[in-house]
């Protein structure tokens, strides 16, 4: 096979898999897959629930520990709650939940360590998740006014 035929392959063939090196440990990512699934939709940008310095300050030993800790955390609290109005945006959760499952299990096999810095991170995103939640609920209280302003005894 010629290089030029090499080249001209792997720039047409998406890249199947990434092996994500998590200290000790090692898991295979389909990140095309994960991106062909994920739905922009980001309604409220000034709300901010993940900061990219609370991923990126994790240490090394810790990110096995992080990222089934974050997996868990949008497979049990976000995926779980997500009602879409589209089935696609259903359809498409679904599969990014299956997929994170498939990637934890994966990570359950690993053992990880979790120090407390990193526990406490989780622990701030679980806290950010309900604060930004009441908040919203808060927000969105004209609409109870609304109804009991409509409502008749």
């Amino acid at each position: 096979m010629s290089f030029l035929h090499i080249i001209i392959n792997s720039l047409i063939r998406p890249v199947e898999s990434r092996r994500l090196h998590l200290g000790s440990c090692a898991v295979t990512v389909h990140i095309h897959e994960l991106r062909q699934y994920y739905i922009a939709g980001d309604n409220e940008l000034a709300v901010k629930l993940l900061e990219k310095s609370l991923m990126n300050d994790i240490q090394e030993g810790d990110r096995c520990c992080f990222l089934g800790l974050l997996l868990r955390f949008y497979v049990e609290r976000v995926f779980n709650n997500y009602t879409g109005s589209e089935s696609q945006h259903q359809r498409s959760v679904s599969a990014l939940a299956n997929a994170f499952i498939s990637i934890r299990r994966d990570i359950k096999l690993c053992h990880c360590h979790c120090g407390e810095e990193t526990l406490r991170k989780i622990d701030s995103l679980h806290a950010e998740f309900i604060k930004q939640a009441a908040v919203k609920a808060v927000g969105e209280l004209h609409t109870v006014l609304d109804w009991l302003e409509t409502t008749h005894t």
